[in-house]
């Protein structure tokens, strides 16, 4: 009896242990826009647009957060940002083609943003910002963030 007692208990703390590291454990107040398997999710969702939206102002500072269990890349499109943005993707690239470079040439982690990891990135022209997940765009993983005055 006591050994099944002394490995119930051991079973449960080493459960415990690893519960951090079976998953994403990041507060929903810790980002802005979570990415799920083949979705970004902007929280809260602007309804009625053509792709998940988020709502920024010039000079804010918008987190990505992968909350899901498989690698992501938060990619602008080159053309989909507006005249006069700096160009923006994780992995720190200066244009879409570098950063789309980067994850073939690297096999897949060029620009990665693991579960649980973040990226972030100020935005300091208003107007909307498109991009892109590039290992599951084709699944239509897209999203817009509209930046306002």
């Amino acid at each position: 009896m006591q050994r099944r007692a002394f490995l119930a208990t051991a079973g449960a703390g080493v459960a415990a242990a690893l519960a951090g590291c079976i998953g994403p454990s990041l507060s929903s107040s810790e980002y802005d826009i979570g990415m799920q398997s083949n979705a970004f999710v902007p929280e809260p969702a602007v309804e009625g647009n053509d792709v998940p939206t988020f709502e920024a102002a010039v000079g804010d500072t918008v987190v990505w957060a992968n909350t899901g269990s498989r690698n992501h890349t938060v990619t602008a499109y080159g053309d989909g940002i507006p005249d006069g943005a700096e160009y923006w993707a994780s992995g720190g690239f200066d244009s879409e083609q570098a950063a789309r470079e980067a994850w073939e040439n690297s096999i897949g982690s060029g620009g990665i943003v693991r579960p649980s990891e973040t990226y972030e990135h100020t935005f300091e022209v208003a107007g909307d910002h498109y991009y892109v997940c590039i290992p599951h765009e084709g699944a239509g993983m897209l999203g817009k963030v509209v930046v306002t005055e």
